[in-house]
């Protein structure tokens, strides 16, 4: 019953012509109902005012009202899945870039020289095991009446590795010098001057008074390389070489058969050793 019926009812009390009581009792009659007629609608707007009683809606309020606790968590760096050693064990493309001192000693009468250079190896980790690496060296090398000019070698390494950070290769490929002026007398004038056909020496002694030529390469390396970090090492590696060079002069007269230039050959032989220092990157 709404607020309309309660005071509609409170008249009608009012106006009982049957009812005897005083006019007093009227007015208490009407304020009742006044007073009923007013107490409903409070009761809806206290109820409205209260919230809602689902629990569902109860426990959404809660936890909009509860305190914010993402600001008492702490922040955690997660750890690395895997540790550097691991990560240069696995498959990929390597360079490594350094500085290298060699000594080259001439065998069989080859003059003897050493110096500094570059070394540049790049290739591929194949497995935890092996790598493939192509090494190039270059460097100046000098010796008073020795050698005088740049070598160079470039081999194909394959590379055992023993542990994670011991290397062990052998190579094979191609090496050469190509000297300058160097102050050595020139060998046999007078067959220079002579000669009408090639020809080609087995001795170096005495050696040409410049050698350009190429010939067969080959070492053996051990290397111990420090992780940095998982992009990046350097380490120490020591190598025995061993080159074997056709030193070619080309004279200024053909043969007379052929009409192809005449040229003096002499192979030059040499062991030694090279110390690099690398950096490598993944």
């Amino acid at each position: 019953m709404g607020r309309a019926g309660l005071l509609s009812l409170g008249l009608n009390l009012c106006q009982w012509r049957s009812l005897t009581w005083r006019p007093a009792l009227r007015l208490a009659l009407l304020g009742v109902a006044w007073a009923l007629a007013m107490a409903v609608p409070a009761l809806g707007w206290a109820q409205a005012v209260q919230g809602p009683q689902d629990p569902t809606d109860t426990a959404a309020l809660a936890a909009e009202a509860s305190p914010d606790k993402d600001d008492d968590l702490q922040i955690r760096l997660s750890l690395p899945t895997e540790s550097d050693k691991a990560a240069w064990q696995k498959p990929g493309l390597r360079l490594q870039l350094g500085a290298n001192w060699q000594q080259l000693e001439g065998l069989f009468g080859a003059p003897s020289g050493s110096g500094f250079g570059a070394t540049v190896r790049v290739g591929a980790r194949l497995d935890p095991r092996w790598s493939l690496l192509a090494s190039f060296h270059y460097g100046a090398v000098s010796a008073t009446g020795g050698l005088a000019g740049l070598r160079y070698a470039g081999t194909i390494d394959p590379t055992w590795h023993l542990t994670p950070n011991l290397e062990l290769a052998v190579g094979l490929g191609v090496g050469g010098i190509v000297e300058g002026r160097t102050g050595r007398p020139e060998a046999d004038m007078n067959q220079m001057a002579s000669l009408a056909t090639s020809l080609t020496l087995n001795s170096a002694r005495p050696p040409f008074a410049n050698c350009q030529g190429s010939g067969l390469a080959g070492l053996v390396r051990a290397g111990y390389m420090v992780v940095l970090g998982p992009l990046s090492s350097t380490g120490l590696s020591l190598e025995l070489d061993g080159q074997w060079t056709a030193c070619v002069q080309t004279l200024a007269r053909a043969e007379a058969d052929t009409a192809r230039p005449i040229v003096r050959r002499q192979w030059w032989a040499h062991g030694g050793g090279t110390a690099s220092w690398v950096f490598a990157w993944r």
